[in-house]
């Protein structure tokens, strides 16, 4: 199967926003000190005309709450006072990362705004710089280009989406983003993960890389001979990237293998029937919500299309769920039943039949039906029918949401450069002079760390990636092993988070427990529990004193008196907990092996 794809990679930076001074933290528990509504509306571009996208957002005429806490937003983030100079430090990593994928940087940086009116900016439009294009990145299956690298704000956190309204946070808003888009140069599934995963490794080389859930996303664009290319937004698990591509490759595929069986037909008129009062007694969960709360249920027949609506375009995707999709995201309603799946949902068989004979359906005709209140209804109704029109052209170019089983579903229509116009409140910015450092990589990084410190290749990985500044001044600044560092500020740490005891602690914390451990005043094995007693605000060294000689044999003595039959790695397991780390490790064996006997 013939596959052409590109891969797009958002990571968040950390510190400040990319046009205010104001800190890159999410509030905890969606806390917020402020709120306010707004409308926005759709405008023209610098090509004078207004994006399709804006255009479809514009019409539903959604109310957005914005709410925001006085630390992570202020006057730039409500939109009213202009944007401040641009975040040098986030600038300057998006010059690295263009460094490190052997791109060229343009000569002058350009503000744009995106037209953006889905609640997402307060402003209506995000702000974007080209920074660097022409790049190129070595995979197992040749080069695959990059296109740019741009820097951008991130857009607003939501917490509640409805179809009238939607509710945002601004924490996010206005967080540095870099962004980087491959050429169509990738050409299967497990190369665009391999992709995905070298751009990921390079954006988290960046110094101020932010890291944690949700600061880093890819976007995956798809086309196959004969389709479009389909924006897939969202694919956050990189393990799903393959699925993603050859599940919408199989979709469009599908599409195309329709459309070329419905050329010599024609779509009958859009003619929908209110079939309200023939299911007014009807069992159906679904149909009773909608008809208990007043609402209707039309239907449209669909001639000549007897088995089609449930034709599977990819595993657990069917044409019938391609009309639902759209109709969800574009009406408000909460979903379709059509012909190909009835009787069911309790709808019974005669219920059917009925339906059958008001829509005058031949033994080949299909009919689709929906059940809501009747404005959602119509509207639902006029999607369903536009989105069966354009099956005769086969693919329609949009932006789809990664759905968590592989699949996709409608988002929105494929953006244009209609909604790109300049931004006038910022600086063109010379970018030639800049001079940066070529940040190490992380693999770069994992490979020192196995060399020079005798690091394990996982260990080592695991420690370039996370508190490895703390973990080299500690290397040069102790005499302890760098293996017993790295274990202790890796796996260990997060295995005590796993035992319910999420530990964060300042580097100055941390050091003051590994000094104290090279100067032989807290026992080796002590170290997790030092740790936690620092967490806690209860470090001292007397807590921390190793256990004596005599106490400890008494200790090993009772616990092997009440686990008499317990193997020896429990015992020891055992002794260490209820020594409070105090226990010298090699004593304690020992002692065990010793008082086994």
């Amino acid at each position: 199967m013939k596959i052409t794809c590109g891969i797009e990679i958002h990571q968040q930076l950390d510190g400040k926003k990319l046009f205010s001074n104001k800190q890159t933290v999410i509030s905890e528990d969606n806390l917020y000190s402020f709120e306010f509504n707004r409308k926005l509306r759709a405008v023209a571009g610098e090509t004078g005309i207004i994006d399709t996208a804006a255009k479809i957002e514009h019409l539903k005429d959604r109310t957005f709450v914005y709410r925001g806490d006085y630390v992570s937003a202020g006057m730039v983030e409500c939109d009213s006072e202009p944007p401040l100079p641009i975040n040098e430090s986030a600038l300057d990593a998006a010059l690295q990362l263009s460094q490190l994928v052997r791109a060229t940087r343009v000569p002058l940086g350009q503000v744009m705004r995106k037209t953006v009116i889905d609640g997402s900016n307060t402003s209506g439009f995000q702000r974007t710089m080209l920074v660097a294009v022409d790049g190129v990145i070595d995979t197992s299956e040749g080069e695959v280009g990059i296109m740019g690298v741009n820097i951008e704000e991130d857009s607003c956190r939501i917490l509640e989406q409805g179809h009238n309204r939607a509710v945002y946070h601004l924490d996010r808003l206005g967080i540095p983003l870099i962004e980087i888009g491959t050429a169509p140069d990738i050409h299967s599934a497990q190369q665009a993960k391999e992709v995905a995963e070298l751009l990921g490794m390079y954006v988290r080389s960046l110094p101020n890389c932010k890291r944690g859930l949700g600061t880093i996303r890819q976007d995956v664009n798809v086309s196959v001979p004969g389709g479009v290319r389909v924006e897939i937004k969202g694919a956050q698990d990189l393990r799903l990237i393959p699925t993603y591509v050859e599940y919408e490759a199989l979709r469009q595929n599908a599409l195309i293998s329709l459309r070329d069986t419905i050329q010599d037909e024609v779509l009958n008129l859009f003619i929908p029937v209110d079939v309200t009062s023939h299911l007014e007694n009807t069992e159906s969960a679904v149909l009773r919500k909608s008809l208990d709360a007043n609402g209707v249920v039309h239907a449209i027949k669909v001639e000549g299309w007897d088995g089609r609506l449930g034709q599977e375009l990819c595993p657990g995707y069917r044409v019938g769920t391609e009309l639902s999709s759209r109709a969800k995201r574009l009406s408000g309603v909460g979903g379709l039943f059509h012909s190909d799946e009835l009787p069911n949902y309790g709808v019974t068989k005669d219920e059917v039949e009925i339906i059958k004979q008001v829509l005058a359906c031949g033994s080949k005709d299909a009919f689709i039906m929906v059940a809501d209140k009747r404005l959602n209804v119509e509207r639902a109704l006029q999607v369903v029918y536009s989105r069966l029109q354009e099956m005769w052209d086969g693919v329609p170019m949009e932006v789809r949401k990664a759905n968590i089983d592989g699949t996709t579903s409608f988002l929105r229509p494929m953006p244009g450069a209609a909604r790109m116009y300049p931004e006038t409140d910022v600086p063109i910015l010379n970018l030639c002079d800049r001079v940066v450092e070529i940040p190490e990589t992380l693999r770069d990084r994992a490979q020192r760390f196995e060399k020079d410190y005798g690091l394990s290749s996982d260990l080592a990985l695991f420690t370039s990636k996370n508190n490895f500044i703390l973990f080299e001044q500690l290397v040069f600044e102790t005499s302890l092993k760098p293996a017993f560092i790295a274990e202790t500020l890796g796996p260990k740490l997060r295995a005590l988070s796993r035992e319910g005891d999420t530990v964060k602690l300042s580097d100055d914390q941390f050091k003051k427990v590994f000094m104290d451990i090279n100067q032989g005043m807290v026992p080796k094995d002590a170290v997790l529990h030092a740790i936690l007693l620092m967490f806690n605000n209860e470090y001292s060294i007397e807590k921390l004193k190793g256990m004596g000689d005599d106490e400890l044999k008494l200790l090993v003595q009772e616990v092997i008196a009440t686990n008499s039959e317990a193997p020896f790695g429990a015992l020891m397991g055992q002794v260490m907990k209820l020594s409070g780390g105090k226990a010298n490790g090699k004593r304690v064996s020992e002692l065990i092996r010793e008082l086994k006997q």
